[in-house]
């Protein structure tokens, strides 16, 4: 196919992404109130708890056998990749723009955590649908990418609530801490201030009350104590509720399903007696693209009404998630497959591709309310790199679709 054709291909499910979008951000404005802050949360929780596990458990139940298994490996490993090259972009653009501590945890957040499920489910299908989709039949197509895409969704779930909150709470603690410091800076010098007055007006100076309370020495610890105090801490910040969410354990029962043969018998098939509880998820969750999509739009229309967010910052990250990362990206997974850890399909190699170059994860911004650290900031930065990246999740889509023939 030549390159025109294939920019059509990855054009239009972009341009039904955006519709949809852009019929979500309409359908939250004030007049409207429609998708409102009540209506968006009451979706988001249908999704979240609902249609989401029920679209993933369905999809892993149906496609993953033992066989699959060994495809697929290297997903969570190619994630994993984008998570740490991500947060190492992150550190330098900090540096570079010199960050307010209180938004770099929210720097580095939007740029490690990709939209790894949400945009994928909505982008491979409508892909494999084209009449001139270069990965082969549709149904088959479609299949195994909302499979691809619902793995992905699993996994980064428990990468963003491990690895990216215990990054945002690292930080988010640390600017509580300087904040801290600085206002104890601030009441000792102001004590100080009081006590010389107090000398300088008293007859017989200050009395042992008004000195300045010395600092004891913490007992030393042992060295058992001293080795396990960095894991109890680091595990202290890892919230296991967020990390088995409901797409998490979704996910861990579809691999059930199709992976242990009496219960894959049971259930999937035309002639499996349980089939009506397949049928009936994979139902539920034909509502998770068009909601989720709705949301993602309603929830940029808060971008619209934020600011304090330098420019260099929102540019930064932006180049991060549409340049750098992709462009890293082709090499490490051409790299995998010059190496045999990835297999010769075309649809898995576009999909690993594509997981560096989606904008940042939506739970980012949950994560920046639970800590109260820029979650008006992050609103700004959304807006931005999702309306930005209508262009370049074209592009790179048109050229990892040309760089596979």
């Amino acid at each position: 196919m030549g390159f025109l054709d294939l920019f059509v291909v990855a054009l239009m499910p972009v341009l039904k992404v955006l519709l949809i979008t852009g019929l979500g951000l309409f359908l939250a404005l004030d007049r409207i109130d429609l998708l409102g802050a009540n209506a968006r949360h009451y979706m988001n929780n249908l999704v979240f708890y609902l249609f989401g596990p029920a679209l993933v458990v369905s999809q892993l139940g149906e496609t993953i056998t033992f066989q699959s298994l060994s495809t697929l490996w290297f997903m969570p490993v190619n994630i994993l990749l984008t998570f740490i090259i991500g947060s190492l972009l992150a550190w330098i653009l900090i540096k570079i723009t010199k960050t307010p501590p209180h938004l770099q945890g929210l720097v580095i957040g939007c740029c490690s955590a990709g939209n790894l499920g949400n945009l994928l489910l909505i982008l491979v299908p409508a892909v494999c649908m084209e009449s001139n989709s270069p990965f082969g039949d549709s149904t088959i197509c479609s299949t195994n990418g909302t499979t691809y895409a619902s793995l992905s969704m699993a996994v980064g779930a428990i990468y963003i609530w491990t690895y990216v909150y215990i990054i945002m709470r690292i930080y988010s603690d640390k600017s509580a801490e300087d904040t801290d410091t600085n206002q104890s800076i601030s009441d000792s010098e102001s004590y100080k201030a009081l006590l010389l007055s107090r000398k300088n007006s008293g007859p017989s100076g200050c009395s042992k009350e008004d000195e300045l309370p010395v600092t004891i020495s913490e007992e030393k610890l042992t060295v058992m104590e001293k080795i396990f105090q960095p894991v109890k801490k680091l595990t202290a910040k890892i919230n296991l509720k967020m990390v088995f969410a409901p797409a998490t354990i979704a996910a861990i029962c579809g691999f059930i399903i199709g992976t242990v043969s009496p219960i894959r018998t049971l259930m999937i098939g035309d002639s499996a007696p349980l089939r009506v509880i397949d049928s009936s998820a994979s139902l539920l969750g034909e509502a998770t693209i068009p909601c989720m999509t709705l949301i993602v739009g309603s929830n940029l229309l808060r971008g619209l009404r934020k600011s304090g967010v330098s420019v260099s910052v929102v540019a930064g990250i932006v180049a991060v998630r549409n340049i750098f990362l992709p462009i890293i990206g082709i090499g490490i997974v051409k790299a995998a497959h010059h190496l045999g850890m990835v297999e010769s399909d075309s649809l898995y190699q576009f999909i690993l591709l594509l997981q560096y170059a989606l904008p940042p994860a939506m739970t980012v911004g949950v994560i920046a309310q639970l800590f109260e650290a820029g979650e008006g900031e992050c609103s700004v930065i959304m807006l931005w790199s999702y309306a930005l990246s209508a262009l370049s999740l074209t592009l790179w889509s048109t050229f990892y679709m040309w760089l596979l023939q």
